[in-house]
């Protein structure tokens, strides 16, 4: 993929990031100043296919992100052209582990 593609994908997923984590962060504040617990909080979640979505979403614009940004580091400070695959391995076992908490948390 191209540096612009890149450039943009970051861009995008950085915007995603932000409205995420403010959403996350706010939720939990919400749910620990009502009293929650964290079985509650769990209980509320599961089953729910939203919150699923929302998570999967964060997860997978989380690894995109980071691979990408790892990407920029190691060519711009490490000089490692070609390591593309390393990058996309990192980033998509960052995916995976989101996306496997989010399951919990659905499954639970």
């Amino acid at each position: 993929m191209s540096g612009t593609r890149l450039w943009i994908v970051q861009r995008i997923t950085a915007v995603v990031l932000a409205v995420a984590v403010v959403v996350h962060l706010v939720t939990i504040m919400i749910a620990v100043r009502g009293g929650l617990s964290a079985a509650e909080i769990i209980a509320r979640t599961s089953g729910n296919e939203a919150w699923f979505a929302f998570y999967t979403v964060f997860a997978v614009c989380a690894g995109l992100h980071g691979a990408i940004g790892l990407r920029n580091i190691g060519i711009e400070w490490l000089g490692w052209r070609g390591a593309d695959a390393i990058w996309l391995g990192a980033g998509a076992a960052t995916a995976c582990f989101g996306i496997i908490a989010a399951w919990g948390l659905y499954s639970a």
